[in-house]
């Protein structure tokens, strides 16, 4: 698997693309492009892979990715099942700030705005309480064109670049730059983790992957993510975990420890409270009383 790099096919006379997909998943290979990207989540769910980071995802979310942030909106392993019915759909927007647009985001009125994405380009999510108001721009992009598509575009922007207590997507140190072999050996290593997080890892495996020894991997790993492996891995491991305790399908906090690669209970609860800030079974309790209230 390669870090792929994307050229988004831009239509004759237009700056802002928008693309809607309906699929029975999204698209599975980790890949990257000039553009910034504003994906909304109308279906579908999974984990979302930005930088070196993961997080859940699930219909009615907004995600922004900077310029060049390899990415990958990989769906549940249930929408990969034979015979599933199940369906993904994304209406993104794309736009690249340093080629035609460069113009309009250099001008004196834009100067905010460009700070504010120069400064994200480790990209964010919409805070769940504005989804509304910003599907709401998304959707007159879409539905729009000419002035009036630019003038809802220009409006969005603005809105973005005066939200506060933003989360980044990936990690602050991820390193951006990546040549092509250096892409290609990352995303087989995260490609790998992420179809096998719930078998014993061991680092030898692992290692294998990248063509390299465990020393030199271990090395490798820590210089282009800037974080150590069981890092990671744990990361990838408690996210799913996450999602497995908010949607109660498994019997138990054990279940869903060892089904998420975990070897002891112990183990689980140790990484889980350092990673999250409480244990499992808080999470669930506490999970259970947003539900609660936002019904």
């Amino acid at each position: 698997m390669k870090v792929l790099p994307f050229t988004i096919p831009v239509p004759p006379g237009k700056t802002i693309i928008v693309q809607e997909e309906v699929l029975p998943h999204f698209y599975p290979h980790l890949h990257r492009h000039a553009e910034v990207q504003v994906t909304w989540v109308k279906r579908g769910e999974g984990t979302l892979l930005a930088g070196n980071s993961m997080h859940p995802f699930k219909a009615g979310e907004i995600y922004i990715m900077g310029a060049n942030l390899p990415h990958l909106f990989k769906s549940s392993h249930e929408y990969f099942e034979e015979n599933s019915n199940l369906v993904s759909e994304a209406l993104t927007v794309f736009f690249d700030p340093a080629g035609m647009l460069a113009a309009m985001f250099n001008l004196p009125e834009m100067a905010a705005v460009k700070v504010f994405f120069d400064q994200w380009q480790r990209g964010f999510k919409i805070p769940v309480n504005l989804n509304t108001v910003f599907t709401g721009y998304i959707h007159r992009i879409e539905h729009s064109a000419g002035a009036l598509q630019m003038a809802t575009f220009v409006e969005m922007l603005s809105a973005m670049a005066n939200l506060e207590a933003l989360e980044p997507l990936s990690s602050a140190n991820f390193i951006q730059p990546m040549t092509d072999p250096e892409g290609m050996r990352i995303a087989t290593v995260y490609n790998y983790i992420m179809h096998n997080y719930g078998n014993t890892l061991s680092l030898e495996e692992v290692a294998r992957q990248a063509h390299l020894t465990p020393n030199a991997f271990c090395r490798y790993f820590k210089k282009h993510t800037r974080i150590t492996f069981t890092a990671f891995v744990n990361k990838v491991r408690v996210g799913q975990a996450c999602k497995l305790l908010a949607n109660g399908g498994l019997n138990s906090i054990a279940d869903v420890a060892y089904s998420c690669g975990f070897s002891s209970i112990t183990n689980f609860n140790y990484v889980f409270k350092n990673l999250v800030g409480k244990a499992p079974r808080d999470y669930v309790t506490d999970y259970g009383d947003t539900v609660k209230m936002n019904s």
